[in-house]
């Protein structure tokens, strides 16, 4: 019997690993604050103290944390999982991070025998509470093929993009799109609103035709309302935006509406928006057209 980690137990990760129980296997969890894992704990999880506890225990490694230097911190770290990678263990990486640091990890862990999946995720904190997430994978196409099963306890859609960091430039492309549309819908309401138009008329009147989109339809309500409760944080889109253009720097791709919308979101955060809901850009939008 295999026996699964998984690394990281914030807003996604604990409700992935909680998916990933369904699998009646061992799970052995791992997060810096280990009251996050008591949900886990009382359902038969076990706690490790290390990443490298965890490696050393498991067949598969799911990790979920925040930004590139906490995947390195993982991976290579002291007590990291490098120091128990070994033959036949696959790391999955669920992290939105770096994809050219995604393929030096990669290089890293081959070394000992192991195999990094990059497997970004894409749904917010309900898709991972579901398990209707939108999982995005780059790696070795075998090792994607053993470890699939258990992506669709926590996804609804599972793509193998290509080979190692196509995972996570797929999820740039998913992050310029929901920035931008999100920035459009912003435009939209203040321009709507400037004309006095009736807001909640007008998301219901063009939701359904060519203008629809995720973010007119669920975040353009709460746009309206002033609700900025966070479903995914401003500064979590800053953070994806900064790997966009960095990757874009290295491809030498012009990037303007993308860059432009790092700058727009840098004013929310500037406004004390960075903790709020990306739906708050539209506060920066209203400023902009003299609606405050």
């Amino acid at each position: 019997m295999q026996t699964l980690g998984f690394i990281g137990l914030g807003i996604m990760g604990g409700h992935m690993a909680c998916r990933l129980l369904e699998a009646r296997l061992p799970l052995v969890v791992h997060t810096r604050t280990r009251s996050k894992a008591s949900r886990l704990l009382a359902r038969g999880a076990r706690y490790a103290a290390t990443p490298r506890e965890v490696a050393a225990q498991c067949d598969m490694v799911f990790i979920c944390v925040t930004d590139t230097p906490d995947v390195v911190s993982v991976i290579t770290g002291e007590d990291g999982i490098l120091a128990a990678a070994r033959s036949g263990l696959v790391v999955v990486d669920h992290s939105t991070i770096s994809p050219s640091a995604t393929r030096e990890l990669a290089d890293e862990l081959a070394v000992r025998g192991a195999i990094l999946l990059d497997a970004p995720v894409s749904g917010g904190e309900s898709g991972a509470k579901n398990g209707t997430l939108s999982i995005m994978v780059g790696g070795d196409k075998s090792a994607f093929e053993r470890v699939e099963p258990l992506l669709r306890k926590m996804g609804a859609t599972i793509t193998h993009c290509g080979p190692s960091g196509y995972g996570q430039l797929t999820k740039l492309v998913n992050q310029i799109l929901v920035s931008v549309t999100n920035l459009a819908v912003c435009e939209a309401l203040a321009f709507a609103k400037k004309n006095n138009l009736d807001l909640e008329r007008t998301i219901a009147a063009l939701s359904a035709g060519a203008a629809g989109s995720w973010q007119l339809s669920n975040l353009g309500p709460k746009m309206i309302e002033g609700d900025f409760r966070p479903g995914f944080m401003v500064n979590l889109q800053q953070k994806d935006l900064r790997l966009i253009l960095q990757a874009a720097e290295e491809s030498n791709t012009s990037l303007p509406t993308t860059s432009l919308a790092h700058q727009l979101f840098t004013a929310a955060q500037a406004a004390g928006h960075g903790k709020d809901g990306t739906q708050a850009l539209f506060t920066v939008i209203e400023k902009l057209a003299s609606l405050h």
